[in-house]
């Protein structure tokens, strides 16, 4: 029985994919400006902030969505425009990893800091554009909202808090996140962490707290736990994840079979 389910944020709650390659894409050119990759990217860079439709059109976009269920952090998007710009093509975790691996320590630290002044100062400036590059996924708020009077429910990601709170709020749902169940990027760098520290807090049994995670990797630490893990299959995962997550014997929830996945019924007991 679930007694405390613990969400990721961006790509479970959140469709934050748009807004995410516009902060990668204006960190990546403030840090590397004289390469292809930066001239390819300067129409998201420019004054005025994107439209969702001019971001899905971007000619990078799709490559950067195959790239980002591999990472974990803001840093993993500079990974993932860093393999773009030198056409490295990377089509398991093993080569993502190796490909990080490469890359100057000290440079994924300043990807990583600035990514977060950029998006910082686009959803200070331009708040109504930054919004517009976000939403929850269809249904999630509601079925939320269901539930929250049978389980526990938690966010535990690599978002900063600020970010979460203000997207939360304006979506109708921080009621059910009070701050005690948001642990973001401070947390820990492994969501192993973030699990820990949510059963300590409410002494929930591992076995007795659901995970619902887009990324496989946190999934694998999760389940070392002995946490329940469930693959959130809608968002940024292609085929690749779902066939890994069904192997190590995950749940895999699509938004139309998500709550029934979780919970065994469509509707509160």
């Amino acid at each position: 029985m679930t007694r405390l389910l613990a969400l990721d944020f961006d790509g479970v709650i959140a469709d934050s994919a748009p807004e995410a390659f516009v902060v990668a894409a204006r960190t990546f050119a403030s840090l590397r400006p004289a390469n292809a990759v930066a001239a390819a990217l300067a129409p998201l860079v420019a004054a005025r902030t994107p439209t969702l439709a001019e971001v899905a059109s971007h000619p990078l976009y799709r490559a950067f969505l195959d790239l980002m269920p591999l990472g974990n952090r803001a840093e993993d998007y500079g990974v993932a425009l860093d393999a773009l710009e030198a056409g490295a093509l990377l089509a398991e975790q093993a080569d993502y990893d190796a490909w990080r691996d490469r890359i100057d320590r000290e440079w994924l630290r300043s990807f990583h800091r600035a990514f977060y002044r950029v998006r910082a100062a686009l959803a200070e400036e331009d708040p109504a554009g930054w919004n517009a590059l976000l939403g929850p996924y269809p249904i999630l708020p509601a079925m939320l909202r269901r539930r929250s009077r049978e389980v526990v429910l938690a966010i535990a990601t690599a978002k900063d808090r600020h970010s979460v709170g203000k997207l939360l709020r304006s979506w109708g749902i921080d009621d059910l996140f009070p701050p005690d169940r948001v642990l973001d990027k401070e947390a820990g760098v492994r969501k192993t962490e973030h699990l820990a520290q949510l059963q300590r807090r409410f002494g929930i049994p591992y076995p007795e707290i659901t995970f619902l995670e887009d990324k496989l990797n946190h999934l694998d630490g999760a389940a070392a736990l002995g946490v329940r893990c469930a693959l959130a299959a809608w968002g940024y995962n292609g085929e690749r994840e779902i066939r890994l997550a069904r192997e190590r014997g995950y749940l895999v929830c699509s938004l139309e079979d998500v709550e029934r996945q979780l919970f065994g019924s469509t509707a509160p007991a």
